[in-house]
């Protein structure tokens, strides 16, 4: 059985604690000791020194008393997408929320929360399980980093469940998207722009006649396209001479995304011809999208978990990434179990009390499910 009041305070105290990517060391140590404090093995692997940040990847495992179950994991990461440095929370109405002007954290504690708690309340029962691990990630926001670095080939797993998405809880995302990432520079031609503007080119001129004619946001139900970020300009009296920009697609179909990115790249050549400007392309394959068939065990077990529990057992597909597109793709079935966290990456992020409590109870029915099949 969980302990709500246990459970409720772990999630505020995961989310009173700053950790934006690549700076998660203070609630990772945090972390550490509470589950040394209740009898968790924990190790602590070296993928910061990897990707560049202040913490690693904390690894727990639980032994299991059955030898013949399935080895398989809970998983949530510890970064957020903006600092929270001063949140306060609050709770109103059985909901809790940011009364600060900070996003709550509840990406991904939503999911990280009621995962130490089912692991501590399987522990606590006495009950009969497989080998149970732990799986708690840095840097996810910013690219599933901290675990493309994490080792699994040791730990010898055969399946498990990312906690890191939206409600309706007891639906579980076995299908994702690929993922393309599309650096753009933009090179115009500098020139005063009081004097001699006809002398340049302005490469925010090429850039608006490049998006004029591109197809962005929705292209289809599994296919998206944004441009998010752009840079350029030195000052109001010279003619913008480079600008840089940052886009992205996404698409469950890799020949439909291959041809967004083509047409996005098209435009921007288009327009650069047009204007006499030159660009230049960086292009990235950021994550491959996964697909869990709903016969595998891994699907099967949660299905089982969310009937009994009396939930509706929906499988989901997501254009948004997740650590189980690396798990996946390193040959990991893995699939994303849905939590409480709604209106996530804004400053209107909430959860309840209830989803959180049913989350846990979700996790924790995994768990027992698992033990009752054999590898």
């Amino acid at each position: 059985m969980i302990n709500e009041r246990r459970l409720i305070q772990l999630f505020l105290d995961l989310c009173g604690i700053n950790a934006p990517a690549l700076q998660e060391r203070e609630v990772v140590d945090w972390t550490k000791r509470y589950l040394f404090e209740h009898g968790l093995e924990v190790v602590e692997d070296c993928a910061g020194e990897e990707i560049g940040g202040n913490a690693n990847n904390l690894i727990v495992k639980v032994p299991g008393t059955l030898t013949n179950a399935p080895r398989i994991f809970l998983c949530a990461h510890f970064d957020t997408v903006e600092p929270t440095q001063g949140l306060v929370i609050g709770e109103i109405d059985g909901v809790f929320h940011s009364l600060t002007d900070h996003i709550l954290g509840g990406d991904d504690k939503g999911g990280m929360a009621p995962a130490i708690e089912a692991v501590l309340a399987l522990k606590e029962s006495g009950e009969p399980h497989g080998d149970i691990y732990l799986l708690l990630t840095v840097a996810e926001e910013i690219g599933l980093r901290g675990a493309n670095a994490l080792k699994l080939e040791s730990l010898n797993l055969d399946f498990g469940y990312v906690l890191d998405t939206g409600p309706p809880v007891g639906s579980y995302v076995n299908r994702t998207a690929n993922h393309d990432k599309l650096d753009v520079v933009i090179k115009g031609v500098p020139a005063h722009a009081g004097k001699d503007p006809e002398n340049g080119v302005n490469a925010i001129q090429v850039l608006a006649e490049a998006v004029q004619g591109m197809t962005l946001g929705r292209i289809d139900p599994e296919t998206t396209a944004n441009l998010g970020v752009v840079e350029g300009g030195t000052a109001t009296n010279v003619v913008c001479a480079e600008v840089r920009l940052r886009a992205e697609a996404r698409s469950t179909n890799v020949e439909t995304l291959d041809r967004q990115i083509k047409h996005m790249m098209e435009c921007f050549e288009r327009a650069a011809t047009k204007w006499g400007a030159n660009v230049e392309f960086g292009y990235k394959r950021h994550y491959s999208s996964y697909f869990v068939d709903e016969n595998e065990p891994v699907v099967q077990v949660a299905k089982r978990a969310s009937e009994k529990l009396g939930l509706e057992p929906l499988l989901r597909t997501n254009l948004g990434g997740s650590d189980a597109n690396v798990f996946n793709a390193k040959g990991l079935p893995s699939i994303v179990v849905a939590t409480g966290m709604q209106k996530i990456h804004t400053h209107d992020e909430h959860i309840s009390r209830a989803d959180l409590v049913k989350t846990t109870e979700l996790a924790l029915e995994i768990l027992r499910e698992a033990s009752k099949i054999t590898r």
